[in-house]
């Protein structure tokens, strides 16, 4: 089995929805991140992330650490990852916009989340009830 390292980042509204994401040709919703890049920190690619796949610019001392996590991967058998969730703010004045390999975005009620079926077991099982302890 081969593990992944991601970094993510977790973008609440005012209605503490959560920011998901779906890929093109997947059928899981997760958070904004993906891969580090060779040499590149968690953070760092946590920010690039953002730009490449919402299109929002975001800053390292904006990111707050939600915490490290092992999960099974949404979309590839046989895989593990390893990642770094980040808690962010949304930058004023600004909307996400699906760009990359982003087919979809979608505000997640946390509250509806358990009932779901297309959610990545990241978001599932690890972000959300930590979410529900803060």
């Amino acid at each position: 089995m081969r593990t992944l390292v991601i970094s993510a980042v977790c973008f609440r509204d005012e209605q503490d929805r959560i920011l998901t994401v779906r890929k093109r040709g997947t059928s899981k919703f997760m958070l904004v991140g993906g891969k580090l890049e060779p040499g590149e920190d968690p953070a760092t690619a946590a920010v690039r992330e953002v730009a490449e796949e919402v299109g929002l610019e975001i800053r390292l001392d904006e990111l707050e650490l939600l915490g490290t996590f092992d999960s099974d991967a949404a979309n590839e058998t046989d895989t593990r990852i390893a990642s770094t969730v980040y808690l962010a703010p949304l930058p004023e004045g600004a909307t996400p916009e699906a760009a990359a390999e982003i087919a979809e975005l979608a505000w997640l009620d946390p509250a509806t989340a358990s009932a779901r079926d297309d959610l990545a077991p990241l978001l599932q099982h690890h972000v959300i009830p930590v979410l529900d302890g803060l």
